[in-house]
């Protein structure tokens, strides 16, 4: 894997292996009712508390749905 990843940031860049930064507001912006915020977590990520967060700022409910 870090000679992949080594790989990867000397012909592409930094950017193809550093994940963008999480940012809730702007995530938002891009949802709607139609197009709901899906997250797909690796081991050891939990949005929930910021999204809770998130939630009570906005003054929305929010519908947690476990696909696994």
């Amino acid at each position: 894997m870090p000679a992949i990843s080594n790989y990867v940031v000397s012909y592409l860049g930094n950017e193809f292996i550093q994940p963008p930064p999480f940012e809730l507001p702007t995530i938002y912006k891009d949802s709607s009712s139609t197009t709901p915020l899906i997250f797909v977590l690796s081991p050891g990520s939990d949005p929930m508390n910021a999204l809770n967060k998130f939630g009570e700022l906005k003054k929305k409910s929010i519908e947690p749905v476990s696909l696994g």
